[in-house]
């Protein structure tokens, strides 16, 4: 018989011989990016990418072959060179390239994986990366790869700076103490999250009970405290229109720059690109664009349109509401800059029939619905030629032009009581808060109408899906304005002709008119016109013209000189101008004050 003290010894020597004989439990998933550039003035990123506690027969490491925000396949791939793999205790394991932007490395089952590459960055855009002497520009989409079907998984990412560069600017967190090394949630996180590098100068304020921190890459003729109180003043009237700021920080990169401009806007931070003296030139131009990019982290990166998320970062990302998400976001930048005092209402109301004179003065306004113009961004917003003032719109500009419209329908059947604002309010709360998704064509409209409280179907159909001419005083009458029109009328050929050593090139063609119907050609040099060389501005001389009055023309096309007769036309370009109704009613006039934000 065993006694009860051997059978206890028994069973936990048999425990503890199961225990030995069991697997160790898999290692957890990880995976880990490193940033170095130890050569800035060569223009390369040199990134490493560590992969463990996942075992497969291969991994694909994939480049996006676009960024969200710019609808356009950049093919950030072409940049990347020397791609390289190893395994376990540094053994090469063989990679191939095995379509325009996978690398596929054969891992046999390895448990940790390193790659590395290096990519060229020498495009100073807010959609590119940018690497030389003076700081480092991070777009991520365009450097870091992703591990297919795993870009759920959380990273790390640690960056090597140069040198003494002693600052880094980012929307991701510190991933502990050391600000070198930062936690990415997911890829998506981490493709939103541009970082500067460098030794930039940072301003910080507080607004809708966040931080807001400001990166300022280059030298500019800003003033720093001027700057900080009128981003915020900006950050606090965009905050007013959800009503609620999803961000426990807020981060602003600002390069200044000899030349360009733009911005492209991320979950919470931006990229902004202005000229150094443009804070003295065009400072309210650059207070409506941080007005823009800042309001895109409610309007696309939260209220957003189905298609916009989660992403597909090889391919096109089709929508016919870019309308929405850039139109009525650019709607909002000038009215928000008016909310703030940076713009007097006349100057607002000057703004609108600016976007009105745009839109209304493009042949492609009646080619094209904005709509189809949101479509085929992919494919013509960011490849314009000289044809592309005949045959398209801007989402942008007409966007914001029906947003205003919108805007005023809304106010007028409320009776003050709704605005635009609230439609935003709406599509946060249930479709970004409650449904945790983007919205369709149909239910951005059912939006519209729910707030208005009335059917939409005849605005939808004829200007966002359609062409037909604006009744814009239909709306304008509800706040006691009135548009009025001036048609030019003198002798128009049709032709933009820039100067260029000497030479009056032709670059554009209006589709309609008398060089279109005469066969003025897009490259024709314009060398004399009735016998006299054309020397200085080629309109002005136009215009000392009558409508009907022929002239010879004679150009250079492609080496062969042509005589060309062409009877002028008249200039179908009209004017536009916001004036008051002297017999607006007072509900008309509060709706006026209402909507420019005008006490009294």
């Amino acid at each position: 018989m065993i006694s009860f003290r051997a059978s206890r010894l028994l069973l936990l020597f048999f425990a503890l011989l199961l225990g030995a004989a069991a697997p160790a439990a898999p290692k957890a998933p990880k995976i880990e990016y490193f940033l170095s550039m130890d050569e800035p003035h060569t223009h390369y990123f040199d990134v490493r990418m560590t992969v463990s506690g996942i075992k497969q027969d291969y991994l694909d490491f994939k480049m996006p072959t676009w960024t969200p925000g710019s609808y356009l396949i950049r093919e950030y791939a072409r940049h990347v060179e020397g791609f390289t793999a190893t395994g376990g205790g540094n053994k090469p394991l063989n990679a191939e390239k095995i379509n325009k932007n996978t690398w596929r490395v054969n891992s046999k089952g390895a448990d940790g994986v390193t790659v590395q590459y290096r990519v060229y960055a020498f495009e100073i855009s807010v959609r590119t990366p940018f690497l030389d002497a003076t700081h480092g520009y991070v777009q991520p989409a365009a450097v870091f790869m992703a591990l297919d079907k795993h870009q759920d998984q959380p990273a790390t990412l640690t960056v090597k700076p140069y040198q003494d560069w002693k600052e880094i600017s980012t929307g991701l967190s510190p991933a502990g103490k050391d600000k070198w090394t930062l936690a990415v949630p997911n890829f998506d996180i981490l493709v939103d999250s541009p970082i500067e590098i460098g030794n930039q100068d940072i301003l910080t304020f507080n607004a809708l009970g966040i931080p807001h921190y400001v990166a300022m890459y280059g030298p500019g003729n800003y003033n720093r405290e001027t700057l900080v109180r009128d981003m915020k003043a900006i950050v606090e009237e965009a905050g007013k229109v959800v009503g609620e700021n999803p961000n426990k920080d807020y981060t602003f990169i600002v390069h200044n720059l000899h030349s360009g401009g733009g911005g492209l806007e991320h979950l919470n931070s931006t990229t902004l690109q202005t000229t150094r003296t443009g804070y003295e030139t065009n400072y309210t131009g650059f207070l409506s664009l941080v007005a823009h990019e800042y309001f895109h982290l409610w309007n696309v990166k939260r209220i957003r349109p189905k298609a916009l998320g989660p992403f597909d970062y090889d391919n096109e990302n089709y929508t016919h509401l870019l309308w929405v998400s850039e139109g009525i976001t650019a709607y909002y930048d000038d009215l928000l800059t008016r909310r703030a005092g940076f713009y007097s209402p006349e100057q607002y109301l000057t703004l609108v029939t600016n976007n009105i004179g745009t839109i209304e003065n493009a042949p492609g306004s009646k080619v094209q619905s904005v709509a189809e113009s949101s479509w085929d961004a992919w494919i013509k917003f960011y490849r314009p030629n000289e044809n592309s003032n005949n045959t398209g719109i801007s989402y942008y500009t007409k966007g914001a032009v029906l947003g205003s419209l919108l805007d005023l329908d809304i106010m007028h059947s409320t009776n003050g009581q709704k605005s635009l604002d609230d439609v935003m309010r709406y599509l946060y709360a249930e479709y970004y808060k409650k449904q945790k998704r983007g919205f369709t064509d149909a239910e951005f409209q059912q939006a519209v109408e729910k707030v208005a409280g009335h059917g939409m179907e005849e605005f939808f159909r004829d200007y966002v899906f359609g062409t037909k001419p604006i009744d814009y005083n239909k709306y304008f009458t509800h706040v006691g304005l009135r548009l009025t029109e001036t048609a030019r009328g003198e002798a128009f050929l049709g032709a933009t002709a820039s100067p260029a050593g000497g030479r009056y090139n032709v670059t554009a063609v209006q589709r309609g008119f008398a060089a279109y119907q005469y066969g003025i050609n897009v490259n024709d040099e314009i060398i004399a016109i009735d016998g006299q060389r054309l020397e200085g501005d080629l309109n002005r001389f136009i215009a000392s013209k009558r409508p009907g009055d022929k002239v010879m023309i004679l150009v250079n096309r492609a080496g062969l000189l042509q005589p060309l007769e062409v009877v002028l036309g008249k200039n179908p370009n009209i004017s536009y101008r916001l004036e008051r109704n002297t017999n607006a009613t007072p509900e008309q006039q509060a709706l006026l004050r209402k909507w420019l934000k005008v006490q009294g």
